[in-house]
Order: C-alpha cells, then structure tokens, then sequence
C-alpha cells in the first residue's frame, strides 16, 4: 500500500515562528535564488532578530527577486546580528552591499553546485517551493541552479509553500517530503516580475549587428537586460527562424520568439526543450513554465558546462558588458570598486559558444555612457579602471559589439585588437584612445608593417 505522504506533510507542518525557532545565534542560511527566497519565514527570524534573541547570522542568496526587501535585513541593525553574502547582485543585494553588510562571493556559475560542501555548508536552508504533489514531491521551481546542492548540505531544510510558484518540470528538480524538516503555508506572494526597459536607439543599432550574425538553426543563449528584449524582438521578426534555447536565464524575450513560431528546439541536446537554470520575465513567463514539458529546468552545472555548451552547433551566445580595454579585458560587473552585479555564467558560455561548431560570442557594450554631472565617457577605455574587475579575459573574448559594428577579436595581435576597438568606439574617441595605445606600446610605426 502506498505510503500516505499527506500524513507526513501534517507531521511536519509548522508555524513561520516555529519555524524560525530552529534558528540558532550563529547559524549560516541559505535563502537561495532569484524567487526561492522565503517570505514568511524570514519576517519570523527578523522578528527574533528584533527581539534580541539571535546574532552572528549569515545569509546566503543571490540575483533576489522579491516583491519586497529581506525583513531579515532591514529589522537587524549590524553585520553582529546579520550580515549576508550574494553569488550575484541586483538591487536588493547593492543596498546591502552599501549598507556594509554584504559581501560578493566571486564565482564560475557552472561550478557553484560543487560550492556547497562540507567545510562549507549551511545549518539552515529555508526556501520556496510549489505545494506537495500526490507522490510526496515538491517541485522547486523556475531557479534550479545550485538549489539540491544547497539542500544536500543543509542540516536543517524549511519549505515554504507558495501556491504562486510555477510548477518547472526537469530531470532532478524536486524534493521528498521524506526529506524535509518542516513545511510552512506560506502568504503565497506572488513571483516578482522584471518589468519593461526603455529601448533606445543605440541598443536598436547594437542589436542589429547581432542579428545580423545569426544564422538559421542557431541554438540562443541571451543575456539580462534591454538588449535581449530587443534582440528577441528583432528575431521574431526576422525571416530567420528554427531557433532552440538553451540558456542560463530565461527570460521575456525568448517569448516574442516563441509567439511568433520561431522556437522549434530541434537543433540541439534535449530536442524539443527550452533548457533553463532561472527563470525571470512576467507573468505570461511564469504561466507559460508551468507544468508545461516543452520547458526544461535543470542545475546550472549542466545548462552552463562547457562541455554542454560546446556540443551544440551554431550555439549563439549574447551578454553585455560595462567596459572593455585596448587590450581587450572585459568588466561586466563592477564600476570603481562597487560590485554592481556579478560574474554569472559569461566567461561559461564566451567559451562554450566559440568552441561550438559555427558558434560565435557577442559582448556587447554602448560606445559611451553620461556620468551624473553631464560628462560623457567612452566605455572603451585604454586601461579598465582601477577597482573594475575583469570579467571574461582577453583571450576569450570573440565579437565585441557596439552601436558602430561588431568586431571578431579572436587571433588577433594586441596591434590589431587595439585598431580593431577603437574602430567602434565613438568616433569623438578615437583619436584619444589612438594616443594612449601609442603609450602603451600597442600602437606603433611598426605595428601595421607587412612581412
């Protein structure tokens, strides 16, 4: 006779407070990814925080995607009582990070499930989840990144059940009742959606040069941000078509593809399958993931290995930078010495799209930015700025693209990558940035000479 997972689940059922009681001073939480962060739970540990019953507390998320801040946070008054650490920062983490109480823990997004083991492991886990099914499972979920790793490596393990949460079919993306400490009925908040981005005019033309280095056929890896929504417009207008995703982060603009009929999944690994480690975008996003077995979630040491990646042909890779240097170092994430978002899974796919069969990177960049005082910079710089991180190195970048073209920097000499930037830099720069690389030694009488 089957076992009755419902009895099981009644067992375990808790209170956010009795859920929170298990929290120790001390203790290292995991709240996971994007929209895995829990809700009520963290008000019942931010209320005992406030209380003065808990301090030394460490909380592990990354790329937060919440209807509201961390109560956790802004109810603890110092990095004594709280202080948080983020594989990957968007607004929530940055205010944290300004507080000076949170901390970017540098990574290659592929190998963040290897992270998490013991000597570095968590005491608490508390997440979101999709209600139990008939079998005892819970499904975790759009974000299966590294989620089972954590959850391998936690000594205590909090469901919080949000109704809201779209059910993300994939081959290791559940979680048995059997296995779970306590189960909290959450306030079922709804997802956070990314909202629209203007488009403007300089993205339109970046956009451009992309597409038009897009082949029929060609499996798409696109970024975060105004410029995949453009591109992914762009596409499902196009006369191209026969597309299949296999992506970090799925997102709206994979969407206007697939309305228009130029999805067919066809030319990849997971034939038929919208492979994805996240998943952000709106609400039609979410309503479209759920329970639907054309989309697959999967842990990002498969989405994002380079061995996956490599293996498909004509495999398109697009992400965005900040800045780019003359010898051809890419930032991505940080500006001065502020971490504005993290390192994510770019390096991953600049080297599995290039070693892919007729597969091509694109880093892409707007040829300037204006400051707060008015002042306009190029971001094609002769030197990244002190405190930049970089991101991708300069030996795998392949095209870099701004709104002047689209560069294949792959074989060059650091002459020829030099000239090759500074082509699509701003043209109000060029001159400028030709005088520093002449300083810098890489760009000289002889750097042109036939021989």
């Amino acid at each position: 006779m089957a076992k009755d997972w419902d009895k099981e689940y009644a067992r375990k059922l808790a209170t956010p407070a009795e859920a929170a009681a298990r929290v120790k001073s001390g203790d290292r939480i995991a709240y996971g990814f994007t929209h895995l962060a829990p809700y009520d739970v963290d008000d019942a540990i931010a209320d005992r925080i406030e209380a003065g019953e808990l301090e030394g507390l460490e909380f592990e998320m990354a790329l937060s995607m919440r209807q509201r801040p961390y109560a956790v946070f802004e109810r603890s008054a110092s990095a004594e009582q709280a202080r948080f650490t983020s594989l990957h920062m968007l607004g929530i983490d940055r205010t944290i990070q300004a507080d000076g109480r949170g901390w970017f823990t540098p990574m290659l997004f592929n190998e963040t499930p290897s992270y998490w083991r013991p000597g570095n492991d968590f005491d608490i886990c508390a997440v979101q989840v999709c209600p139990m099914d008939e079998n005892g499972d819970f499904n975790l979920g759009p974000s299966p990144t590294d989620i089972k790793a954590i959850l391998r490596n936690s000594r205590c393990i909090i469901f919080e059940v949000n109704k809201n949460m779209p059910v993300a079919l994939g081959p290791d993306n559940s979680w048995h009742i059997d296995d779970v400490d306590l189960v909290v009925e959450g306030s079922n908040t709804p997802l956070a959606e990314s909202g629209s981005r203007p488009v403007g005019e300089t993205e339109r033309k970046v956009a451009s040069h992309i597409v038009d280095l897009i082949e029929e056929g060609s499996t798409l890896q696109l970024g975060i941000g105004t410029l995949p929504d453009v591109i992914g417009e762009m596409l499902a207008a196009s006369d191209k078509g026969d597309f299949s995703i296999h992506t970090e982060l799925l997102g709206d603009p994979y969407m206007k593809m697939i309305e228009a009929g130029k999805v067919t999944n066809s030319k990849k690994r997971d034939t038929g399958k919208s492979v994805y480690a996240v998943a952000i975008g709106n609400r039609s996003l979410y309503e479209y993931i759920d329970n639907n077995p054309a989309c697959m979630a999967a842990p990002v040491d498969y989405v994002n290995n380079y061995t996956t990646i490599s293996s498909i042909d004509r495999f398109i890779s697009v992400n965005g930078c900040l800045n780019v240097d003359l010898y051809g170092q890419v930032c991505s994430e940080s500006i001065g010495f502020t971490q504005l978002s993290g390192t994510g899974g770019q390096l991953d796919f600049v080297l599995g799209a290039y070693a892919s069969k007729g597969g091509k990177s694109f880093l892409c960049v707007n040829s300037t930015r204006t400051l707060k005082d008015g002042r306009v910079i190029s971001n094609i710089r002769p030197l990244l700025d002190r405190g930049q991180i970089v991101s991708t190195p300069r030996a795998a970048v392949h095209y870099l693209v701004t709104e002047y073209g689209a560069v294949n920097l792959k074989g060059l000499t650091t002459w020829r990558r030099a000239e090759k930037l500074i082509s699509i830099a701003h043209p109000d720069f060029r001159e400028e940035l030709i005088k520093e690389a002449e300083k810098m030694g890489i760009w000289t009488r002889t750097s042109k000479s036939e021989y």
